[in-house]
C-alpha cells in the first residue's frame, strides 16, 4: 500500500506543503515523488536478499520493519514547505523503501522456509495477493485519507509499521541457519549503480528535452541508459569470476526460475502500464465527462478500480492452492492467457464506455494475475537450493519492481509522443472556437503534453491549468470560460470528439 498510496495522494500533499508540481523546474519533484520508491526497491532487494541468506532472513526483515517505521514517522512528520518540503519526504520516501526492500527482499524466502513444498503454494499465494492487492488498494486508502489532511497519507502507516516491528521480533524465528561468507563489494556497487543510473535515465526519459516531447534525446539520458546497461554487463562479468558472488548467475540454468523471473518482469510491465493507463483514463477522460469534478477525480479512480483488486483476492490463494495439487505450469500459463483477454477487451471498449462491462474486464484481469502470480512465486523459489532463497527472493522483486518502473517510462513515453502528433493543432483549434485569442491558443498548445498528463494525473482540470497562468481565462466571456473549464472539453478534444459539441 505504501509503493502507491502516495500516486493518489500527490495533489493533497503538494498543496500541503505549497509546491506547484507543474511550475517549470518542478516536475522532477513530482517525477521522483512517483519513481522514488520503486527505484530503491528494484536497486536494493538483491542485496538485502542476499545478506539475509548471510546473517539470517529473520533477522534483516526485522530490521527492515524498524526503518520502515522509523522513515514513516519522519514523513508524517514534515517540517518544511516548498522545495524543502518535497526534498524531506522524497529523501524519507527512500529510506522508507530501503526498510520496504529489507521486508520484500526476505519475506518469501522465510515463508519458502517454513512451509512444506505440498503448503508453499498456498502461503505464497497469500504473501503475492496482498502484497498485489495492496498496490491497488493504496490508491484507495490515497484518496480516502487525502481529503481528511494530506500528513493522514504518511500517519496511517505508522501505527501499522510500529505494531508490525514489535510482533515480528517477538513471533518470527530463524528456520534456517545463516551461510557465512564475504559481501561481494564490488558486484554490489556494480549492480546498484548500473540498474540504478538505467533506472533513473528511463525516469528523466519522459520529461521534455529541447523542442522534443520526450527525453530521450537528451545526452545526459543517453549516457545513463548505455552507462548503466555497460555497468550491468561488467556485473554480469564479476559476478562469474570471483569466489563468492552477489548473484549465482547459475541459478539463470534452472528453467523454472529463468522463465518464472521472465514472466514476472512482462507480467509486472503490463501491470505497471494498466494501472497508469487506467488513472489517466479514468481521471482525464471518462468521469469528468460522467460529471465529477477533476479534484474528485483521484478519489473515485481509486473506487472504480476496485474490482481489479478483488480479483487479485480471489483468485491467488485459490490458485496458489490448488497448485500445491496440480502444479504451478498450467494456472500460472491460464492465468496470463485471461489477463491478455482482458487487455483485448479493454482495447475494444470506446472512450466512454459501460462501466459494468469495464468493471467485469478488470475483475477478469485480476483474477487472471490473481491465478498466476502465486503459482509462479511457488515455482521460482521452489526450484533453487535452500541457502540461495533469500537472494533469489530479491531477484523475484527485482524484476517485479523493475517491471513497473519501465513500464512508467513506457507508456509515459508512448503516451507523451501520441499526444504530442495531434493534440498541439487540435488543442489550439479548439482553444480559439472558444474565443481564446490565437496568440494565446498556440501558447497553451505549445506547451509540453507531459505537463497536461501530469496535471489529469494530479487531479487538475488541464484547460484551466494551461491558461490560468498567463491570465487568458480573463479575456473570454463567461459562457466561455465555463465551456473551457467544465467537465467535457478537455475529454472530448482528446477523444477526437467535436469541440463545439
Amino acid at each position: 500500500m505504501d509503493a502507491s498510496i502516495v500516486i493518489i495522494s500527490l495533489p493533497a500533499i503538494f498543496r500541503g506543503i505549497g509546491l506547484d508540481p507543474l511550475a517549470p523546474g518542478n516536475i522532477g519533484y513530482l517525477l521522483w515523488m512517483i519513481l522514488g520508491y520503486l527505484l530503491v526497491s528494484a536497486v536494493l532487494v538483491v542485496v538485502l536478499g542476499r545478506l539475509g541468506d548471510m546473517f539470517g532472513r529473520v533477522k534483516i526483515y526485522n530490521i527492515g520493519f524498524l526503518i520502515f517505521a522509523c522513515a514513516s514517522v519522519a514523513l508524517s512528520l514534515d517540517p518544511f514547505r516548498a522545495g524543502a518540503g518535497a526534498m524531506w519526504l522524497i529523501l524519507w520516501r527512500i529510506v522508507q523503501a530501503f526498510g520496504g526492500s529489507m521486508l520484500t527482499a526476505n519475506s518469501a524466502a522465510i515463508l519458502t522456509d517454513a512451509f512444506p513444498a505440498r503448503q508453499r503454494g498456498m502461503a505464497l499465494g497469500v504473501n503475492q495477493i496482498t502484497a498485489l492487492a495492496g498496490q491497488f488498494l493504496g490508491l484507495l486508502a490515497g484518496g480516502l485519507l487525502a481529503v481528511v489532511d494530506w500528513r493522514a497519507v504518511f500517519w496511517v502507516s505508522v501505527p501499522i509499521s510500529i505494531t508490525g516491528t514489535i510482533w515480528s521480533y517477538l513471533s518470527l524465528r530463524e528456520t534456517s541457519a545463516g551461510r557465512p561468507g564475504r559481501i561481494d563489494w564490488l558486484g554490489n556497487l556494480t549492480f546498484a549503480a548500473g540498474a540504478g543510473i538505467l533506472l533513473a535515465g528511463i525516469t528523466y526519459g519522459i520529461q521534455p528535452y529541447g523542442g522534443s516531447a520526450t527525453g530521450w534525446g537528451n545526452p545526459w539520458v543517453l549516457s545513463g541508459l548505455i552507462g548503466g546497461a555497460v555497468l550491468l554487463l561488467a556485473f554480469c562479468y564479476i559476478e562469474t569470476h570471483i569466489a563468492e558472488p552477489m548473484f549465482n548467475l547459475a541459478l539463470f540454468k534452472v528453467r523454472a526460475f529463468a522463465a518464472g523471473n521472465l514472466a514476472a518482469l512482462l507480467t509486472a510491465i503490463a501491470r505497471g502500464g494498466l494501472q497508469f493507463m487506467l488513472i489517466i483514463w479514468l481521471q482525464g477522460i471518462w468521469l469528468p465527462l460522467h460529471g465529477y469534478d477533476y479534484e474528485d477525480t483521484p478519489l473515485w479512480a481509486g473506487i472504480f478500480m476496485l474490482p481489479l483488486t478483488l480479483g487479485f483476492l480471489i483468485a491467488g490463494p485459490l490458485s496458489g492452492y490448488l497448485s500445491d495439487r496440480f502444479g504451478a505450469r498450467m494456472f500460472s500459463t491460464v492465468g496470463l492467457i485471461v489477463v491478455a483477454l482482458s487487455f483485448l477487451g479493454l482495447l475494444a471498449l470506446p472512450i466512454d464506455f459501460d462501466y459494468g462491462m469495464f468493471a467485469a474486464l478488470l475483475l477478469l484481469n485480476g483474477l487472471g494475475q490473481g491465478m498466476f502470480s502465486a503459482p509462479n512465486t511457488s515455482s521460482i523459489m521452489g526450484s533453487v537450493p535452500s541457502e540461495y532463497r533469500g537472494v533469489a527472493s530479491g531477484m523475484r522483486s527485482t524484476f517485479q519492481n523493475s517491471g513497473t518502473a519501465l513500464s512508467i517510462g513506457v507508456f509515459f513515453s508512448l503516451m507523451v509522443s501520441g499526444l504530442a502528433s495531434s493534440l498541439p493543432h487540435t488543442l489550439s483549434q479548439g482553444l480559439q472556437a472558444h474565443g481564446v485569442p490565437t496568440g494565446a491558443a498556440e501558447q497553451a498548445a505549445s506547451l509540453p503534453p507531459v505537463s497536461t498528463l501530469f496535471a489529469t494525473f494530479l487531479g487538475n482540470n488541464p484547460i484551466q491549468h494551461l491558461l490560468a497562468s498567463n491570465g487568458t481565462l480573463e479575456h473570454v466571456s463567461a459562457a466561455q470560460r465555463a465551456v473551457l473549464t467544465g467537465h467535457t472539453f478537455f475529454p472530448r478534444l482528446v477523444s477526437d470528439r467535436s469541440t463545439t459539441a
